[in-house]
């Protein structure tokens, strides 16, 4: 019999057996991912595009994205929306910096069903007008009332410094780009990005290879027929801007710079040092402007990538009369790091903490699925997160150091604040 008065005991964490899901080609540039081992009924399946918002002025990758469904000569949105519903799928999607990405989440008995009729709708959008109007009029009701969140509006304006070097990486919606879309623009878009711009599809399911040879050839057609560039050279407008609103009761602040990806020699130690900083409720930011200032419920950095760089982001809502404050502790905690060392003390908490969360993120088929497409997207395979264990757990106070005084130097920042 077990003695449940003993703890289990502790073990270091050193390796992860993570399973690679099987890959089928559908063009010279893309591929086809399944990952079959799952233990019940359910499936995902994702198709992502080359029609991220770089790819078009005035909104029109969101518009497009957003009126995939919106039906086709012979089918209604209606009857679209239904027969997906009809048969238990939840579909989404989304227009980032780069890409767009549909998902749809089902049953595995009902996934033939649904993808075909996702896949139909894709490819035969009508942009029926009255559907086309009715969204645009949807969504310009959304922007006016999202123009008037202050943690939007310093998002429109961090994206606009920290992208300012790309016309196409910085644009942003505006009222005005409702009154100048056209069908045609539409359209357009839709033939270059949609009809020729899948570039990767990604099925989770235990489905049989009959299902997965159907995706392939109703996705062959669309693929991408020669790899696309991407920029790799933005540089973000350095400086303090504050947008002041009179009628506002708290400012939102965004602090960030230009940085780098999987790629780059500093990225794993660099996560350790955004952890550090604001990557976990016990961060240094936390810890200073929410636990001891109690100037906000909530503030955290991450370290966001795209194909060919990254950048550090800096976030929080705050008290009006606190915005001045919480800027100068988050450069007193800057200065922190790159003139005194870490404590032995902080550094296993910090160390255990990710290993357990990198642990947690590869529970299960999907879970491991989504860690396999975030190194495939930096030419990286599953060894990549062996090798972030490896550097979490060797990683020195003084290298922290190193990197803050490389990295954390205020003068390089986009600094944003509204409200």
């Amino acid at each position: 019999m077990i003695n449940r008065t003993i703890p289990p005991a502790l073990k270091p964490i050193d390796h992860i057996e993570f399973l690679a899901p099987e890959k089928h080609a559908l063009s010279d540039c893309v591929n086809l991912y399944h990952t079959k081992d799952v233990p019940d009924e359910t499936c995902r399946f994702d198709l992502y595009f080359d029609a991220g918002k770089c790819r078009g002025l005035k909104g029109i990758p969101n518009f497009v994205n957003g009126l995939l469904l919106s039906g086709t000569k012979d089918k209604s949105s209606i009857q679209i929306h239904d027969e997906i519903n009809g048969k238990g799928g939840f579909f989404e999607s989304g227009v980032s910096i780069e890409n767009s990405v549909i998902s749809v989440y089902c049953l595995r008995e009902n996934f033939q069903a649904i993808f075909d009729t996702i896949i139909n709708a894709i490819k035969n959008v009508a942009f029926i007008e009255k559907e086309v109007n009715e969204f645009l009029r949807d969504s310009k009701q959304k922007l006016k009332i999202n123009l008037s969140k202050m943690s939007y509006l310093a998002q429109v304006e961090f994206q606009i410094a920290l992208f300012e070097s790309n016309e196409f990486y910085s644009n942003i919606l505006t009222l005005n780009d409702f009154e100048e879309i056209t069908s045609a623009q539409l359209i357009d878009f839709h033939a270059k990005h949609y009809l020729k711009g899948l570039s990767k599809v990604v099925v989770v399911g235990n489905l049989e290879d009959e299902i997965i040879q159907t995706v392939i050839r109703e996705t062959k057609g669309i693929a991408l027929p020669s790899k696309t560039d991407f920029e790799s050279t933005i540089i973000n407008k350095k400086g303090e801007k504050y947008d002041k609103k009179d009628d506002a009761i708290q400012s939102a602040i965004r602090v960030g710079r230009i940085l780098f990806n999987k790629n780059h020699p500093d990225y794993l130690d660099f996560l350790v040092l955004n952890t550090i900083v604001g990557d976990y409720f016990g961060s240094r930011l936390m810890t200073n402007i929410r636990e001891d200032k109690g100037y906000t419920y909530g503030i955290g950095s991450m370290l966001a990538e795209v194909n060919n760089f990254g950048y550090f982001l800096i976030a929080t809502e705050v008290r009006k009369d606190v915005r001045t404050n919480t800027l100068n502790e988050i450069k007193f905690e800057f200065n922190r790091l790159q003139n005194e060392l870490v404590s032995d003390e902080e550094m296993e908490l910090v160390k255990n903490y990710m290993l357990g969360q990198l642990l947690k993120s590869a529970d299960g088929a999907y879970a491991m699925t989504d860690l396999f497409l975030s190194a495939e997207a930096h030419g990286k395979d599953l060894d990549f997160y062996n090798n972030a264990l490896a550097a979490v757990r060797s990683i020195k106070a003084e290298r922290i150091k190193e990197l803050a005084n490389k990295y954390l130097n205020w003068e390089d920042y986009s600094v944003i604040s509204v409200g």
